[in-house]
């Protein structure tokens, strides 16, 4: 058996969990592996964007062998949960920064007392001035509480959930959240503003320069007006004030 099929990394809540979790997708005790803690996790601030537990699963010499055959091969033909990789399928950043976005959401939806599905993906950057940004899914029954008058309680949950998510992974993350098709909504009205502005910056022939908006609202205006005949869109300023600016073409 190659080297692959006999070690796994797992995550989990706890180092416990971790542990337990790879021992029965080995099908083996604990005597019977090595394991190296990777990472003890964090509980985060007031329980909030918590960094769960890693660890190295090893199975002991002529083990390695053993695994997969008898009765304890079940767990490789079993689908293997998304808490376990093979050595040579290690999540990386990027996949971790994913795994976090969600997590973090998660958690404070949980301490709203709301239940709900969460999913997380990218999203590919409009320009070589952007980011790609993570989009963070929300999916239940009756979340208007989530989306709040005029997106603010939305837009609150994700700008704390952008804090936490930076700062467990140690560098800016655009992320947005979406809540039940609502951005989808918020979209329409973006392009139809997007036109609006674009007539005004022919019929002026001036800039014309939006309110700031996040890094996905943004990425609706640029998209709208790319292939525009007479404007062209560029994003000035920093975050988060960062504004889409619309201007002829020259």
């Amino acid at each position: 058996m190659g080297q692959e099929h006999t070690t796994l990394e797992v995550i989990a809540p706890s180092v416990e969990e971790a542990i337990a979790e790879g021992l029965n997708q080995l099908g083996l005790s604990r005597d019977r592996v090595d394991v190296d803690v990777l990472d003890i996790g964090s509980k985060g601030l007031f329980g909030l964007g918590s960094r769960q537990a890693r660890v190295r699963i090893k199975i002991k010499g002529a083990d390695a062998d053993l695994a997969g055959t008898g009765d304890s091969a079940g767990s490789e033909a079993a689908p293997v949960s998304r808490a376990a990789w093979k050595e040579n399928e290690i999540p990386t950043d990027e996949e971790f920064i994913l795994t976090t976005s969600a997590e973090v959401v998660r958690t404070l939806i949980d301490k709203m007392k709301v239940r709900a599905r969460v999913t997380a993906k990218y999203v590919a950057p409009v320009d070589d001035k952007d980011e790609r940004m993570v989009q963070v899914e929300v999916q239940g029954d009756d979340l208007s509480i989530l989306i709040g008058r005029r997106s603010e309680t939305l837009n609150a949950l994700q700008y704390i959930s952008s804090l936490i998510v930076c700062k467990q992974v140690g560098h800016w993350v655009p992320l947005m959240i979406d809540v039940q098709g609502y951005r989808q909504r918020r979209e329409r009205q973006l392009r139809q503003l997007a036109l609006r502005m674009a007539e005004q910056a022919v019929t002026t022939g001036k800039r014309q320069v939006l309110e700031p908006m996040p890094a996905n609202e943004r990425r609706v205006i640029h998209l709208e007006l790319r292939n525009h005949p007479q404007v062209t869109t560029e994003s000035v300023g920093e975050e988060p004030n960062r504004k889409v600016s619309i201007l002829l073409k020259k």
